[in-house]
């Protein structure tokens, strides 16, 4: 049984067409981008990421997982840069005049965009992304990112905005960020009533009880996608009814490249 419900990393879990090796080809950001409409001063289609992802993404068991071509990805890296600087040209308050889904894409969408960026600036001298880091020092934690006037760090995107408490309160941005990693693998009920879920699921546990939905626990945020965690008719309904057992799977840190 090979149902996934796991973390979409992207434009590269996660951008309006954006990334991991949950690089899905559709993000959750770009349904929100869509809905949200356009702007005369912004694409909010993020258009230009849209055509970067679709050459440059190989897209995995039907869509479930996908993985990166980082090797012709950076024979596009002009484009890529193009697409960076028009990000980073937003300002504060044209950010402010954004709808919320329109602000939720453009986060999304800018921290995949930029960690692709920061792959490329090594890429292919490292196996994964915290290679990057240290003992000291993270790849997540170093402000490197112009974005809306600042020098931002990917966490200060993930962590201080998208995640921040009364801003938008929405789990499925685990599903959109994506950290250029394996990482994500499909949940799965292997018909003893037990459901193994992606590790994020653990780290990120408090955000999937805030009441997204309905959803007060992770048993019953999942029990909404019981139809595509299980295959048997008893799976689904353990799943829908929050009587699964749930397990986390070990996360894999290695980078979400298509082998040679």
């Amino acid at each position: 049984m090979q149902k996934v419900l796991h973390r979409r990393h992207f434009t590269i879990c996660a951008a309006s067409l954006a990334v991991t090796a949950a690089m899905p080809m559709l993000s959750i950001s770009q349904a929100f981008a869509q809905a949200a409409g356009g702007s005369a001063s912004f694409d909010h289609n993020h258009a230009a990421l849209t055509a970067l992802l679709q050459k440059n993404v190989l897209v995995l068991n039907g869509g479930q997982a996908s993985q990166v071509r980082y090797g012709s990805l950076a024979a596009d890296r002009a484009a890529l840069k193009r697409y960076l600087a028009s990000l980073s040209s937003v300002t504060r308050a044209s950010y402010n005049s954004f709808s919320k889904p329109q602000q939720m894409a453009f986060l999304i969408n800018a921290y995949n965009a930029f960690t692709l960026e920061l792959i490329l600036t090594h890429w292919p001298k490292l196996e994964s992304i915290k290679d990057l880091g240290s003992v000291f020092s993270s790849p997540w934690k170093r402000k490197w990112v112009p974005l809306l006037g600042s020098t931002l760090s990917l966490d200060d995107i993930e962590h201080g905005m998208l995640r921040e408490r009364g801003r938008f309160d929405d789990p499925r941005v685990h599903f959109g960020v994506n950290c250029a990693s394996i990482g994500c693998p499909p949940g799965n009920t292997p018909g003893s009533g037990k459901l193994q879920v992606s590790k994020i699921f653990d780290w990120f546990g408090e955000d999937f009880r805030l009441g997204h939905r309905g959803a007060t626990s992770l048993p019953v945020f999942l029990a909404s996608y019981a139809d595509v965690l299980a295959d048997s008719t008893a799976d689904r309904e353990r799943v829908r009814n929050a009587q699964a057992d749930v397990s986390f799977m070990n996360y894999d840190w290695k980078l979400n490249d298509v082998p040679d």
